[in-house]
């Protein structure tokens, strides 16, 4: 019989029915009450752990089954819980789905969830279980990243030069010169940074927090506002793509640089390079010959789709490898991969589930990790607010400077300067590795999480307020389509 079933066998001479479990039989006389019992037992204790006992003779561990029990719970709750917030957030706050996301994140860890619910979310989201909803997470945002990078356009730094590059450099300088100014600060505070951290390290990571815009979300919010052909619209994806490259080289170094040594740093600065050379360069023409079999046959055979996965995993594996991050080396292996027919294609293929199942984990590994409740004192809350300020005048306030110092009128440079502030996604992404790399505390992680959901929150409303309202009532501007509103 196999698990599940009964069996009747004599037991101390008293016939009796077995159970037959899949995690430990059990024995009981075969009356209602017993079978009513034990069937009450199992399921108020599917989620419990039936391993072996552990070393305090007590606790039991997590049997293998146990995983795959939770991951899948995990995932039902977490596309759930994203797609509902995330609806939610475009009907009342007119926000994109991934701001929505975003929130999700945080609702279903400790901030909100485990306030609530303590038990049941530590039921659901058992720590043992996080190295597993990890490996999700990477997986998720390296796949989104690649993702990112078949959409990278080069041609967008040809269009709008001089105005561009003093929007960049403001965006730029004006977060590291603040980040000079307030991390001598942050570190006299206790938890915010980990301890042996060099102020150096802390504010080159500080700068680059701040300095991040989404450009991910800054061209979808570009693209669904009529604004991609429109001298703002170019004038801001060049500034932020720049802007965003900087920022990943300065986390770069930082990585290379903190707590491994100088051998550590060498591979992992030299492994970098040698690989995103190897791979614009060299790589770029061995793929094209995969762009011209998809224009050919006028679709992506599944064949084509396993190499171009494999050439993900192993692009992730080298750079997770060298000491950067997976995320690096999917988005350089994307900016190479050949465009038209095969990136329409892979987007068929792989977004959907990339952006629907798997970047949801990222954002909910990310909530998990967020304490809200460690911002528990006038002082900590003064931090975050500073924080959030600095933040705001960096770029917002110094990109809007900086348009209007290259000929940009006052409605188009407030305009840039709110579409630069947001900081989205991708500061979740730069955090997270903070965190994970040791270099900040779980108190100031949850400042810069709330830094990026109000600055991601404020991109599109403000946008509208100082630019886009007057530009459609005058036809500068399509209106916006309602499935598309931001």
């Amino acid at each position: 019989m196999k698990n599940g079933g009964f069996l009747s066998q004599p037991v101390n001479g008293t016939k009796k029915s077995v159970l037959l479990s899949g995690r430990h039989p059990m024995i009981f006389e075969a009356a209602p009450q017993d079978l009513w019992q034990s069937t009450v037992h199992e399921l108020t204790n599917i989620l419990s752990p039936h391993g072996a006992v552990g070393a305090d003779g007590v606790t039991r561990t997590y049997a293998l089954g146990d995983f795959s029990i939770h991951f899948f719970l995990q995932l039902a709750v977490i596309i759930a819980a994203c797609r509902v917030v995330g609806w939610l957030g475009q009907k009342l706050l007119h926000q994109p789905q991934v701001v929505g996301e975003m929130i999700a994140g945080v609702i279903l860890g400790p901030s909100l969830f485990g306030l609530l619910l303590p038990e049941i979310q530590a039921a659901v989201f058992p720590k043992e279980m996080k190295n597993v909803l990890y490996t999700g997470a990477q997986f998720g945002v390296g796949l989104y990243m690649f993702m990112v990078g078949t959409s990278f356009r080069l041609d967008h730094f040809a269009k709008k030069g001089k105005s561009a590059m003093a929007v960049s450099f403001a965006g730029i300088s004006a977060p590291f010169l603040l980040a000079v100014l307030i991390t001598p600060w942050l570190m006299t505070i206790p938890g915010l940074f980990t301890a042996g951290i060099s102020q150096f390290n802390a504010t080159l990571f500080m700068g680059a927090c701040i300095a991040l815009t989404a450009f991910p979300m800054l061209a979808r919010i570009i693209n669904e506002r009529g604004l991609a052909n429109s001298s703002l619209g170019t004038l801001s994806l060049t500034a932020g793509a720049f802007d965003d490259a900087v920022s990943w080289c300065v986390l770069a170094v930082v990585l290379a640089t903190f707590g491994g040594g100088p051998g550590i740093a060498v591979v992992a600065i030299v492994g970098g390079i040698s690989f995103a050379l190897f791979v614009v360069t060299i790589g770029r023409k061995l793929l094209a010959p995969l762009g011209r079999m998809v224009e050919e046959k006028g679709e992506m055979s599944y064949t084509i789709l396993a190499i171009v996965m494999i050439c993900f995993f192993l692009s992730a594996f080298v750079m997770d490898a060298v000491g950067i991050h997976a995320i690096f080396g999917g988005f350089i292996l994307g900016t190479a991969m050949p465009r038209g027919k095969f990136v329409e294609e892979l987007k068929k293929k792989v977004e959907p589930f990339a952006v629907i199942v798997l970047l949801p984990m990222f954002f909910t590994f990310s909530g998990l990790n967020t304490r809200m409740d460690m911002v528990n004192s006038l002082e900590m809350l003064f931090v975050a607010l500073v924080i959030l300020a600095v933040s705001v005048v960096a770029k917002f306030g110094a990109c809007y400077v900086a348009a209007r110092m290259t000929g940009e009128d006052n409605r188009t440079a407030l305009g840039i300067g709110a579409l630069m502030n947001s900081r989205g996604l991708m500061e979740l992404i730069i955090i997270n590795i903070g965190l994970q790399k040791g270099i900040i505390g779980l108190p100031l992680f949850a400042m810069l999480v709330l830094m990026a959901i109000v600055t991601t929150v404020m991109a599109s409303p403000v946008f509208e307020a100082v630019y886009g309202k007057k530009a459609r009532e005058s036809g500068e501007l399509d209106a916006v389509p309602d499935n598309t509103r931001a």
